[in-house]
């Protein structure tokens, strides 16, 4: 089980990378955005089990690998990732800019982001990069409607 909770946790092993596993994790989910942007249905989906797997295992990921939201947990960010381009059009500018942006908030983390980091368990894990994908999904539909 544990293998299985580390495959899913570390985004399938993207959190061993000795750096920049959050970064590597948010471009790998770019790789997968690319396979699913032009079906809605499927991208939904593919959210979702994102979102319920990171639930499942980064409480159980934390003490495996002893540690509150251990780099090598990296499903949030994937998840966020994919939060925050959801119904983005699929042109590279907006996927650079979601891209970066997401990575900022992710790292910055400002108030409200923060304070879901705080929470315990796989809350903790997950909420923060989930608000950050959505706070840049925001930007960047607003942005979108001014541009």
């Amino acid at each position: 089980m544990q293998k299985i909770i580390k495959l899913f946790a570390t985004f399938f092993y993207i959190g061993y990378a000795p750096e920049a596993q959050g970064t590597l994790a948010s471009l790998a989910a770019l790789f997968l955005y690319y396979f699913v942007k032009d079906n809605l249905s499927l991208y939904i989906f593919t959210v979702l089990f994102l979102i319920v797997s990171g639930f499942l295992v980064s409480g159980k990921a934390e003490e495996i690998f002893k540690k509150k939201d251990a780099s090598q947990i990296t499903i949030d960010e994937a998840s966020g990732m994919l939060v925050a381009l959801f119904l983005i059009p699929p042109r590279w500018p907006y996927v650079i800019v979601g891209f970066i942006l997401f990575r900022l908030l992710d790292i910055i983390k400002p108030q409200p982001i923060r304070k879901l980091e705080g929470l315990k368990g796989s809350a903790g894990v997950m909420l923060d990069d989930i608000a950050a994908g959505v706070l840049t999904n925001v930007i960047l539909q607003t942005a979108r409607l001014i541009f």
